[in-house]
């Protein structure tokens, strides 16, 4: 078994809630999510950031504006939908037990775990 393809396949796990959590802070840009995700060591290309985006906007948890640029083309500045908060919640509903789920059982035991489950 590859450790590496494992590591990957937990963090794709996570990937669209990341990344609907940073756009539920606020307007973004493309490439600030890139930004924001490598500053939190969780290294995202844009070649596979854009089809996600997408694919949120096509479900309507997304919706976009185009902004002019002084410097190129227009930009495209993402923002989540009244659904898309909603699916957030749930999104984060479940991470919250996922997350207290496997707290609880990487934990190391402790004796006193051990004699509340023996009977006496």
């Amino acid at each position: 078994m590859d450790i590496q393809n494992t590591q990957s396949q937990m963090r794709k796990g996570v990937l669209e809630f990341c990344i609907l959590s940073v756009i539920r802070q606020g307007e973004v840009y493309p490439s600030d999510i890139v930004d924001k995700m490598k500053a939190a060591n969780l290294n995202i290309f844009e070649g596979t950031l854009y089809p996600l985006l997408t694919r949120l906007k096509n479900a309507e948890y997304l919706t976009y504006r185009w902004v002019e640029s002084n410097s190129g083309p227009p930009r495209k500045y993402f923002v989540m939908t009244e659904k898309g908060l909603n699916f957030y919640a749930e999104l984060e509903k479940t991470w919250k037990e996922l997350a207290d789920a496997v707290e609880l059982l990487t934990q190391p035991a402790t004796p006193t775990a051990y004699n509340n489950n023996q009977q006496l």
